[in-house]
Formats: structure tokens, C-alpha cells, sequence
């Protein structure tokens, strides 16, 4: 038997049984969504395991999509088959194609712009339609798994299998950067690619959704610190540039990180300005400092993080630019970029957590 009679043999008796594909895809593209989703708010190294578990699953994936379409081709080519969930089939496979091929492409370090977007946003937002294109299409065809299609020992094996060569493949693929040197061989464990260079023009301007606001006056801009503190203050952008400085990376989620000398004041300085927090006492629970943009966009880190943090003016020596965050920014050293607040107008210190962030990061900026 010749060596691609084996393989053939080997993936053949690999290939789980049709509906248990079929489920298994919806869960791995839930999955992929999750993982996705989750690895936005992950910003130090010790998170590295969720990223390879997103890549893995991704691979794991065109498996599943390959057993797919050999099953149902005759469906997609033969017109006279084709029915109304047809074209939503065919919607479907659009989808999952640009995610996998997008993403496999961003993986090997190439970094094309479409329009406003990188190729990585491009590949969340295909990854985003994908999942309800799949609940629908499962929805057309719905049939429940039998116990004898998810048989325990031969699917665990089965998917173990899918996951390992998921996880090798990425390995390979790394290791081929490395050795040609492109532009993937220097990514960081997120994905993001360097941006070299110090200041305002070394790294790109992106701004969270539809955040866009119009210059701000620094002679009119005031810094306002409230909440649970003793003396509420309102700053002004001159008052805030102290001459506090820290190294930080930016690690922006489409797909970019730059490492810059960043300069402003310290939060706990802020904090202690405004006459220290009343937070401390026990009976209040834990403490929260909320970070607000002039555009009504937010977020939030505990008091112990946030006191540790810096409302950044100046970048690499220079003062920030509008697009950059000015008059002044937050930095957050091991978060990622979405959560550096730009335009930052209010410091408000809290008792309780901020779920309503979550939802602020979509809707700020429309009007």
C-alpha cells in the first residue's frame, strides 16, 4: 500500500460519524468565538494557553470542514439538489473559509489593511457572523447525536488526536517563521506584530468601535477625581503632566504592539491629591477605579492596579497627539489596548465592579 493510500486510510478511520461532525463543528466554532472573545482581555504571558487552545481549535476545524464537504459536495455542485437552505449553506462555508484563511494567513506574519481594518480584525469579524450562520444552518437539518456516534473511548482518541495535530501544526508553522525569518517569527504570544520606533508616529492611531471625537482644548479640558475619595479635584491638562515616567507595551487586539516610554502622573498620586480614597474600609468590600472618556467610554481596574497605573501626556518625549489620546490616556501595564482609555475626563473611584463597561465599549461614540 502506497504511503498516500495510508494517510487516506489512517484520516478515514480518524473521521468521526456524520452527525457527531456535524455537532462537533458548532462546538468548536462556539468555542473558537469564546476563546476569541476571552484572549481580548488577556494581556500577560501566564495567558499563553488560551491562545494555542484558540489556534489548535482552529485547525482542528478545517479537519472537521474537510469531512464536511467531502460528505455533502454532490449537494453544493449538483443544481438540481440545491434547495432554500442551500444558499445559506453556501453563506456558511463563505464564512468559515475567511475566518480559517484569514486567520492562518495573519499567523504566517503577513499584515494587509482592508480599508480601516488589519487582516487579524477581519478575521474576528468573519469569526463573529460565522457562529450564528452555523446555528442556523445546523437549525435546517437539526438532528439529535446518538450515544453510538460519540462512542467514549474512540471520540475521546478521535478529538485528542484533532487537537494535538492542531497544536503541532501551530508549533510547525512557528518554527518555520523562525527559521525564514518573516514577519510572524517576532510576534508576541497574542499574535500582535512590533511597531517600531518612539512617539506619536511610531505606532498606529485605532480607536475602540466608533469612538472618533473631536479635538480637545487643552485650555479648556479639566481632569474631574470623585467618588469615594476625601476632597474631589478637577485638574487641569497642565496640572497632569508631572513628570512621572514608566516603560510600557500597548498591545492593541488588531493585532500590533509597540513598547513606549510613557510620561504623566501616577493614579495613586491622583488619588492622593484628591485626599486619599475612602475605599480602605473593610466594610465597604473591594474597590474599583472607573476611567472615563470623553466620548462616555470606560473602564475599570481594581484600586491596588489602578494606583499602579499612569494618566499618560506624553509618549516617547513627545506630547500625545488628539489621535493618541490627548490631552491624556490611561496606561495599563498588562492590559490590553482596549482597556487603555483614551480622552480620559473623569478618575472616579467605586465600590462596585462596572458591568455596564462591558456594554459601554460597544455603544460609545454613536450619537
Amino acid at each position: 500500500m502506497s504511503v498516500r493510500s495510508r494517510l487516506g486510510a489512517a484520516l478515514d478511520r480518524l473521521e468521526p460519524p456524520p452527525r457527531a461532525v456535524d455537532w462537533s463543528l458548532l462546538a468548536f466554532v462556539s468555542a473558537e468565538v469564546v476563546t476569541g472573545l476571552v484572549s481580548f482581555t488577556v494581556g500577560v504571558p501566564a495567558g499563553w494557553p488560551l491562545f494555542w487552545l484558540h489556534r489548535a481549535l482552529g485547525l482542528a476545524i478545517v479537519a472537521l470542514l474537510a469531512w464536511k464537504l467531502a460528505r455533502v459536495r454532490h449537494r453544493l455542485t449538483d443544481p438540481t439538489l440545491w434547495r432554500r437552505s442551500t444558499a445559506l449553506s453556501v453563506l456558511t462555508l463563505v464564512a468559515a473559509l475567511g475566518a480559517l484563511s484569514t486567520g492562518i494567513v495573519w499567523v504566517f506574519g503577513l499584515d494587509v489593511r482592508i480599508s480601516y481594518w488589519t487582516l487579524l480584525s477581519v478575521h474576528v469579524g468573519f469569526g463573529l457572523v460565522l457562529l450564528p450562520l452555523v446555528v442556523a444552518h445546523a437549525s435546517t437539518r437539526f438532528r439529535l447525536p446518538r450515544r453510538v456516534d460519540f462512542e467514549r473511548r474512540r471520540t475521546a482518541l478521535r478529538y485528542t488526536v484533532l487537537l494535538g495535530a492542531g497544536a503541532a501544526t501551530y508549533r510547525l508553522q512557528q518554527g518555520i517563521n523562525d527559521l525564514l525569518g518573516t514577519a510572524g517569527s517576532d510576534r508576541r504570544f497574542t499574535g500582535s506584530q512590533p511597531r517600531e520606533g518612539e512617539g506619536n508616529g511610531s505606532f498606529p492611531i485605532t480607536s475602540w468601535v466608533a469612538d472618533d471625537p473631536d479635538p480637545i482644548d487643552r485650555d479648556d479640558y479639566r481632569l474631574r477625581v470623585d467618588g469615594l475619595v476625601s476632597d474631589p479635584i478637577e485638574l487641569t491638562a497642565d496640572e497632569l503632566a508631572a513628570g512621572h515616567e514608566t516603560e510600557a507595551l500597548l498591545d492593541c487586539t488588531s493585532g500590533w504592539y509597540t513598547v513606549q516610554e510613557w510620561g504623566g502622573i501616577r493614579v495613586g498620586d491622583l488619588l492622593d491629591a484628591a485626599g486619599g480614597t475612602a475605599a480602605g474600609d473593610p466594610d465597604r468590600g473591594p474597590a474599583y477605579v472607573r476611567f472615563t472618556s470623553v466620548t462616555g467610554y470606560r473602564w475599570s481596574l481594581p484600586l491596588d492596579e489602578a494606583e499602579d497605573a499612569l494618566l499618560a501626556t506624553h509618549v516617547g518625549g513627545d506630547r500625545l497627539s488628539h489621535g493618541h489620546g490627548a490631552p491624556a490616556r490611561l496606561v495599563a501595564p498588562g492590559r490590553r489596548g482596549f482597556q487603555w482609555v483614551k480622552w480620559v475626563t473623569r478618575v472616579e473611584v467605586r465600590s462596585e465592579y462596572d458591568v455596564g463597561q462591558w456594554v459601554v465599549t460597544l455603544i460609545s461614540g454613536f450619537d
